[in-house]
């Protein structure tokens, strides 16, 4: 690989390792001493904050992937959990608004608040923030391993992933940057219904199924595998949306974007093993649009469920 065309996964995991740059203690004080009647404002209200620094992944487009600030928000907020309680805590939940776009010319740093540490649970808010503004907003809810009732859904019976074309074997050869530049992610992604970068889709149905894992071997640290399935969560989820209306990406005026996503990791996986990605829009309506996803490891173990809503608009 040259310096212009970086090892993918290489480049993913380097974006990933984020550069702690200390921690602060900020107190916040009301402007005002005096207090309204039957209003009871704290006199102090004290944060602990740890700052990090990560680099930003070329795009195309010149933003940065909303998955990309998802999952390094997720790696920020899960290095202030170590060390806490007498057994490691699994990231078990995380609720997000992209509030600006990411500029992907220049780093970004993620502020961590420590909102509280309990015996089972721990909470921190984390703020993406590029030139002194928020471009997300994030908090992360961590659990200690626990017992209790346990069921889930079928996984859905769909064909497996050595039946259908990766990206990367659709585009070979094809002398167009898009297409370069989808056959080289880190993640690869099967559509088992058919992509929709070059054409419609063949059915105009609200759902759809792909099949998605790293292109190679990850470390093998729960946090890292954590943040490339929200990584990986933000590519597609969308498209039910397209799919139900019989649009490609390459619509003439199209404009897609993130506006916010929740994600529940509900049992351990690992994101350099197969995924299957249910996907499916419930609705479409005000110029946005929702995706719901759930994933399935290969032996059809629920892993995690997906939820985001995002602007989708195309011209009259």
């Amino acid at each position: 690989m040259t310096s212009e065309h970086p090892d993918p996964l290489t480049d993913l995991l380097e974006t990933l390792d984020l550069e702690e740059l200390g921690s602060a203690e900020v107190s916040v004080q009301p402007r005002d001493p005096a207090v309204p009647s039957g209003l009871v404002i704290p006199e102090t209200l004290a944060e602990d904050i740890t700052l990090f620094r990560g680099r930003s992944q070329k795009q195309p487009h010149g933003r940065v992937f909303g998955g990309q600030v998802l999952a390094q928000g997720v790696v920020a907020s899960g290095r202030t959990v170590v060390g806490v309680g007498d057994e490691p805590r699994r990231l078990h939940s995380i609720h997000a608004y992209f509030m600006r776009p990411g500029d992907d010319t220049q780093p970004i740093t993620f502020s961590v608040e420590r909102m509280r540490d309990g015996r089972s649970f721990s909470t921190r808010r984390v703020h993406a923030i590029q030139h002194g503004k928020p471009i997300l907003s994030m908090s992360a809810s961590f659990q200690v391993p626990d017992r209790g009732l346990d069921h889930q859904d079928p996984a859905p019976q769909v064909p497996g992933p050595d039946t259908v074309p990766s990206l990367a074997e659709l585009f070979a050869g094809v002398d167009d940057p898009r297409a370069q530049h989808l056959s080289r992610r880190a993640i690869e992604l099967r559509h088992v219904e058919g992509n929709l970068f070059a054409a419609p889709p063949a059915e105009e149905v609200a759902s759809q199924h792909v099949w998605m894992r790293a292109v190679g071997r990850l470390p093998d640290e729960p946090l890292v595998h954590d943040a490339v399935l929200a990584y990986a969560s933000d590519y597609s989820l969308l498209e039910p949306v397209l799919r139900r209306h019989g649009l490609p990406w390459s619509t003439r005026g199209l404009k897609m974007a993130s506006l916010d996503h929740a994600m529940w990791f509900h049992r351990p996986a690992r994101a350099d093993e197969w995924v299957l990605y249910a996907q499916e829009s419930p609705s479409a309506q005000g110029g946005r649009g929702l995706g719901l996803g759930r994933m399935f490891a290969a032996d059809g173990t629920l892993v995690a469920t997906v939820a985001q809503e995002g602007m989708v608009r195309v011209p009259d």
